[in-house]
């Protein structure tokens, strides 16, 4: 079922502005209701400013009305199993929670499943601010 995602995310890399990293990056999500996003990564001159393919994605559904995220997929042209920044690990833990499944992939699919809890274990949550 992910690569349903997989495919989103390549499509997204393609549309990607990365003209300082030369590192194109896609992301695709699923909300909990089953509908889906994807965005690449937005470069401006004043790099390394700009925003990344998850932030865009997450933007889409949040412009949509929002909602939860189930699962998310990430590709970048030039590193395999590129994992989301620290910055979006906390943006994806806004809107999921330790099981949403976060897709690794390669050029040809998803190739490693990870649960956010295990890639991001204490991050901030809306509770911890009391």
């Amino acid at each position: 079922m992910a690569e349903d995602l997989f495919a989103l995310a390549r499509s997204a890399m393609r549309k990607a502005h990365a003209p300082y990293s030369k590192f194109p990056v896609g992301a695709a999500i699923r909300t909990s209701d089953g509908r889906i996003y994807a965005g690449c990564n937005i470069e401006v001159v004043s790099f390394p400013e700009g925003w990344c393919a998850e932030t865009t994605a997450i933007a889409h559904m949040v412009m949509d009305g929002g909602g939860r995220i189930a699962e998310i997929a990430v590709l970048a042209e030039k590193l395999a199993l590129c994992t989301p920044c620290g910055g979006c690990r906390q943006r994806i833990a806004e809107f999921a929670d330790p099981r949403t499944k976060v897709h690794l992939c390669d050029e040809t699919g998803v190739k490693e499943t990870l649960l956010l809890g295990d890639l991001f274990p204490r991050g901030f949550a809306a509770e911890d601010l009391g």
